[in-house]
């Protein structure tokens, strides 16, 4: 986003989702995500990370966005942000690594993280984009003093099993609806 247009487009995302925070922190909605491991599909150490182009916009962090249950599954609203935020598909199933309750910038969050593989590795990023990379899935090539999402970490940790205690890799199952 180099262009005037662009910067004015980012400027205009960050002034809205300023403006959004002060609703949930008025409001303290109940919000309900998904986050998105998404391995390349040639090459399993690689990942998709992002950095968004209107919070955090030095943070790598995983691809996703919010949902609504009533309309579409975890899957289903990976899937589709994959998709609008990236341009790519994802190749067959997806796992549900692990779904969390957190409560952040207001609201009362349901994350569920999933893991699955990209179905081609040319990405475009959308307008909520700032950067998009394939990253090894040890981090070794993150930029120093570049920062990561904890979403990011505990995914890498329970997807690839990577944890920090030494723990083997748990069992992952097909995604479905979220608890209630």
């Amino acid at each position: 986003m180099t262009t005037r247009h662009g910067r004015a487009l980012s400027s205009l995302l960050t002034a809205g989702h300023r403006l959004r925070r002060i609703w949930w922190r008025l409001r303290r909605p109940r919000t309900f995500g998904v986050k998105v491991l998404l391995l390349h599909p040639e090459q399993p150490e690689r990942f998709l990370a992002v950095r968004h182009s209107y919070v955090d916009q030095d943070r790598w962090a995983l691809p996703g966005g919010r949902y609504r249950p009533a309309r579409e599954t975890p899957s289903d609203a990976a899937r589709r942000e994959v998709h609008e935020e990236l341009g790519l598909g994802i190749a067959g199933e997806l796992a549900e690594l692990r779904t969390l309750e957190a409560r952040t910038e207001g609201k009362r969050d349901t994350l569920t993280l999933l893991s699955g593989r990209a179905d081609g590795v040319e990405v475009r990023t959308s307008l909520e984009l700032r950067e998009a990379r394939w990253l090894r899935t040890d981090l070794a090539d993150v930029p120093a003093g570049d920062p990561v999402s904890r979403w990011l970490r505990l995914a890498l940790e329970v997807g690839t099993g990577r944890a920090d205690e030494g723990t083997p890799r748990p069992g992952r199952r097909p995604c479905g609806r979220p608890p209630a």
